[in-house]
C-alpha cells in the first residue's frame, strides 16, 4: 500500500515518505552528516534509454539579479524566453552556491541546518517547505547508506495547484552529493510518493508553478532548488513524458497496476554532466 499525505501542524499537510530503492519504508538507520560516504539511490527500475545528458554549465553568477520572480513570466513565453530563463537560472544557482560557500555552507548543509542526526526517511527541514503563494512544497531525505554511492540524497518537488489542502503532484526528484553538488534529475512511480497522479501534461504545465520564496530553511537554498527547475524544465518534461511511456508499456509481473508495482521505482532519469 502507497503512503498517503498526512497532516502536518504547518498549514501545509506533510508529503508522504519515500521508500524507494527498498520497496519498503524500512527501520530509520543513522546516517552521518554532509561529508561523509554518499547515499544509496539503486535504481533497479529505472528504464533504459531514458538516461540523458546535460553540461549543467553555470552562467556567471554576476548575472544573477538576485531578485525573485523573474522565472515564472519568462517561462511562460516561447522558446527564446525559456532559453533565457534557463541561462538566468544556471546564474542564479552559481549565485547561490558561491554565497553559501563564503561561509563554508552549501545548500545540503543549510537543508539539514539543526539536525542532530540524519535518519533515512526522514524529512528535512522537518515538515517539509511549503510557499503558500506559488503553492510549491518541497522535502529533502536520503536513504541508508550503502558502500560506494555518490548520491547523499534528493529533494523532492511538488505542486498543490489548489492550495494546502487540496491534491499534491509530484514534479521531479533532484539528486545531490554529500557537498550539496547536483548529480541528476529523475521521476519516480507514483507509488514511490503516493501523490494524487497528473498525467504528464499536466504535470509539464505545473513546472512553471514550482517558484519557492521561503526564509526556511534558507532563502537561498528556496531559490537554489527553484533555479534547478527552471534552468532544466525542458529536460523534466521530456523526463515527464518518459514516466508516462515507461508506465504505459509495465506489465507487472505480479499483475498489480504499473502505478503500485513496487518492482518499478525510477521512471526516468536525468545524469547532470560534470556536476
Amino acid at each position: 500500500m502507497r503512503g498517503r499525505c498526512t497532516g502536518s501542524r504547518r498549514s501545509a499537510p506533510t508529503a508522504s515518505r519515500c521508500p524507494m530503492c527498498s520497496g519498503r519504508s524500512g527501520p530509520r538507520s543513522s546516517a552521518a552528516a554532509p561529508g561523509a560516504a554518499g547515499r544509496s539511490t539503486t535504481t533497479a527500475g529505472t528504464a533504459s534509454g531514458s538516461r540523458r545528458r546535460s553540461s549543467g554549465t553555470a552562467a556567471t553568477a554576476a548575472a544573477a539579479s538576485g531578485k525573485a520572480g523573474w522565472a515564472g513570466s519568462a517561462r511562460s513565453g516561447g522558446r527564446a524566453l525559456m532559453t533565457q530563463a534557463a541561462e538566468r537560472a544556471r546564474a542564479e544557482m552559481a549565485f547561490c552556491e558561491a554565497v553559501l560557500a563564503k561561509d563554508g555552507l552549501s545548500v545540503l548543509s543549510e537543508t539539514l541546518r539543526g539536525a542532530e542526526t540524519i535518519d533515512a526517511w526522514a524529512h528535512y527541514p522537518p515538515e517539509d517547505v511549503f510557499d503558500p503563494a506559488s503553492n510549491a512544497q518541497w522535502y529533502y531525505h536520503c536513504h541508508p547508506a550503502e558502500e560506494g554511492s555518490v548520491e547523499h540524497g534528493h529533494f523532492h518537488c511538488f505542486l498543490r495547484p489548489e492550495g494546502p489542502t487540496g491534491p499534491i503532484h509530484h514534479l521531479a526528484a533532484v539528486g545531490v552529493d554529500a557537498m550539496g553538488r547536483l548529480l541528476r534529475i529523475f521521476t519516480v512511480n507514483q507509488w514511490v510518493v503516493g501523490d494524487e497522479w497528473a498525467a504528464a501534461d499536466t504535470t509539464i504545465a505545473a513546472l512553471e508553478r514550482f517558484d519557492v520564496q521561503m526564509p526556511r530553511p534558507n532563502y537561498l537554498v528556496n531559490r537554489w532548488l527553484t533555479a534547478v527547475i527552471v534552468a532544466h524544465e525542458a529536460e523534466i518534461a521530456e523526463l515527464i513524458r518518459e514516466r508516462d511511456r515507461v508506465l504505459d508499456a509495465h506489465v507487472s509481473a505480479t499483475g498489480v497496476p504499473a502505478r503500485e508495482d513496487r518492482s518499478l521505482e525510477v521512471t526516468s532519469e536525468l545524469q547532470i554532466a560534470g556536476a
